[in-house]
């Protein structure tokens, strides 16, 4: 993802400076040893969990007005995990990156779940 990365931040330094970007990793100082462009940059380190990846976003997004719980978020996650096998077989894909068709699915149905919940 370091390409991407660099796009992210190359549209805001020469674009759009309200564009927002965050780094999201599994492991502590694995960004600094493959970009170490990035220092400075704070990265939201998650360990690989759901649970974990849910509260840095928590974190990243902190100044949003309206923001779920971890608890409502994984609520969702557990019904969308739930859902899947049907909304993959409505689609007819057999993979969630089959196209933009099952993740629109999956975004809707978690969408209104979390419309819900929240």
């Amino acid at each position: 993802m370091p390409f991407e990365l660099g796009l992210t931040v190359a549209w805001q330094q020469l674009g759009d400076r309200r564009h927002l970007w965050f780094v999201f990793e599994s492991k502590q100082r694995r960004v600094s040893k493959s970009l170490s462009d990035l220092s400075g940059t704070d990265v939201y380190i998650h360990g690989g969990t759901i649970r974990g990846v849910f509260q840095q976003l928590c974190n990243a997004f902190i100044g949003e007005q309206d923001q779920p719980s971890i608890a409502e978020m994984m609520s969702v996650y557990r019904y969308i995990k739930g859902e899947l096998p049907a909304l993959l077989k409505a689609s007819g894909s057999s993979s969630v990156f089959d196209g933009a068709r099952p993740f629109r699915d999956i975004y809707v149905a978690a969408a209104l779940r979390a419309e819900k919940r929240v």
